[in-house]
């Protein structure tokens, strides 16, 4: 029997999920951005009559990547479920389980999406990848709940202190989202840009759904900051994905909502900061009184 090494902990294990889940997010947000989800012959799980088709950058290939990677996220992401029953808490097991129960509807749609012309002729319209990101999201979503289970314990700083630090992270994130962002016309709206624009948002999304998990411990109110800018961040993301026709009242709207979640982040960040120092006025009052 091989010994675990002594740096392969879980909680670091299902980090390692969560960052692969978000890669693989953003290696579809780039698939599809390409029109490469209707490479390989509208074929699921062949491409093209192949189980490999040839190693050059075109269609094909980037579609085979993207499946492959599924793959082996979904591999990690059944391996952390299972290691999740032997060192996680209950929330971290439900979490971590749902997140596995949801893989075999996400693989189905998957290969839906791509089967345009093939058996099902409707699957490449906005429904099904509405229904394939959705999806992503609540397992993404799942998974990083189970990362923040998993550190539970093993933190450096106090709970307003790594509220603090997520609101900064997210509001960071945002800010550079933005620049890829669809709603904002600085740059073309390319695949690149649209895969980059999703990166920095999942960031974000982590930073705020992790200040939920931890201002909740010391300021109610961040809580609610984090939790409104999440939800109006996942709106944003719907939006950017072509799920609904993208005329110049939506593009209004998507900037509105982009700008309320920075604010939002902005004044949750400024308040962890605030009611730190009131804390800390306040343990040095009753120090000095005694």
């Amino acid at each position: 029997m091989v010994d675990r090494p002594d740096w392969l902990s879980f909680r670091r294990f299902a980090a390692f999920t969560t960052a692969l889940t978000l890669s693989l997010i953003t290696l579809g947000v780039y698939t599809s951005a390409t029109g490469s989800g209707l490479a390989c012959q509208a074929q699921w799980p062949l491409c093209s009559d192949q189980i490999v088709p040839a190693l050059t950058i075109n269609p094909d290939f980037i579609e085979w990547f993207h499946r492959v990677v599924a793959m082996i996220a979904g591999f990690f992401i059944a391996a952390t479920a299972l290691w999740s029953w032997k060192a996680g808490d209950r929330g971290t097991k439900f979490a971590a389980t749902l997140a596995v129960v949801l893989l075999p509807l996400q693989i189905s749609i998957g290969a839906v999406t791509v089967t345009i012309n093939g058996l099902i002729p409707w699957g490449y319209q906005a429904p099904t990848h509405a229904a394939h990101l959705l999806v992503a999201l609540t397992i993404f979503t799942l998974l990083v709940v189970t990362t923040l289970g998993a550190f539970r314990n093993h933190h450096r700083r106090p709970p307003r202190g790594r509220s603090q630090l997520a609101f900064a992270v997210a509001a960071g994130a945002l800010l550079a989202s933005g620049l890829f962002s669809r709603a904002i016309p600085l740059l073309s709206y390319s695949p690149g840009a649209q895969a980059w624009y999703y990166t920095l948002s999942l960031v974000a999304f982590v930073a705020l759904l992790a200040a939920v998990y931890w201002a909740g411990k010391a300021d109610r109110f961040g809580q609610v900051f984090a939790g409104s800018a999440l939800s109006l961040l996942f709106v944003t993301m719907l939006l950017g994905r072509d799920l609904v026709v993208y005329t110049a009242a939506v593009r209004e709207l998507h900037a509105a909502l982009y700008l309320v979640a920075i604010i939002l982040a902005a004044v949750g960040f400024w308040r962890q900061c605030t009611a730190g120092q009131a804390a800390d006025v306040r343990t040095l009052r009753r120090q000095q009184s005694d």
